[in-house]
């Protein structure tokens, strides 16, 4: 199931992949009893907010990784992309809510918050590791 979700949700960015040149690697995922379309949408926001936001003058870099960590699996996507100040990095799940006016970034201010739901719905947690200009790392973890 992770893989197909996965397969789905790189299938569904292959326009913006191809446009932008990016790189995009998994590590070996791990079987989940969650529903592969939750877990596709999941990889898409994440995969797709990667490449969205990307830092100008290099293709984007992304990477899908994942550990046990007891009963959960904490999943990583790493980018290299502009990163978010650390101000707003709570705020960024909310519903409608963007750092960016629709001139800048295209989007509606939904995905992470659909990914943050997606994740609550498994009592799982979702945050963001990221420095301006560094990259960001959106971490969230599902139950083994």
């Amino acid at each position: 199931m992770r893989r197909k979700a996965l397969g789905v949700a790189l299938s569904n960015l292959a326009s913006a992949i191809s446009e932008t040149a990016a790189q995009v690697t998994a590590d070996r995922l791990p079987s989940l009893r969650v529903h592969a379309t939750h877990l596709q949408q999941l990889f898409q926001n994440l995969v797709g907010n990667a490449i969205k936001y990307r830092s100008s003058g290099r293709p984007p870099a992304v990477r899908i990784a994942a550990d046990r960590k007891n009963n959960f699996w904490e999943f990583a996507v790493a980018d290299n992309g502009i990163g978010i100040p650390a101000e707003y990095r709570q705020a960024i799940f909310g519903l409608f809510q963007r750092l960016h006016t629709t001139d800048e970034y295209s989007g509606t201010g939904i995905g992470l918050a659909i990914c943050q739901r997606i994740v609550n719905r498994y009592h799982g947690w979702i945050w963001v590791e990221s420095e301006p200009g560094e990259g960001s790392v959106f971490r969230f973890t599902l139950p083994a």
